[in-house]
């Protein structure tokens, strides 16, 4: 799970949407979205699943190293 942040700062960014946007979505602020991407925070189970409904992955495809987006 280590590449977990950069895959979420890729899927953010090819969607076009702000650290805010992502935050507002997932109802946490935009410090928490760039902890993430940084890998300084982790998401919960519940949050894993709403990112993945988000930008329309599989939760293996986020969490997973080997697999790509």
């Amino acid at each position: 799970m280590k590449r977990f942040g950069e895959k979420l700062r890729t899927l953010r960014q090819q969607h076009g949407m702000s650290q805010g946007d992502v935050g507002d979505m997932l109802g946490v602020s935009q410090r928490h979205v760039s902890n993430m991407e940084r890998g300084e925070k982790m998401p919960h189970v519940a949050m894993l699943l709403k990112i993945s409904r988000i930008f329309d992955v599989s939760s293996d495809q986020l969490i997973k190293d080997e697999l790509e987006l």
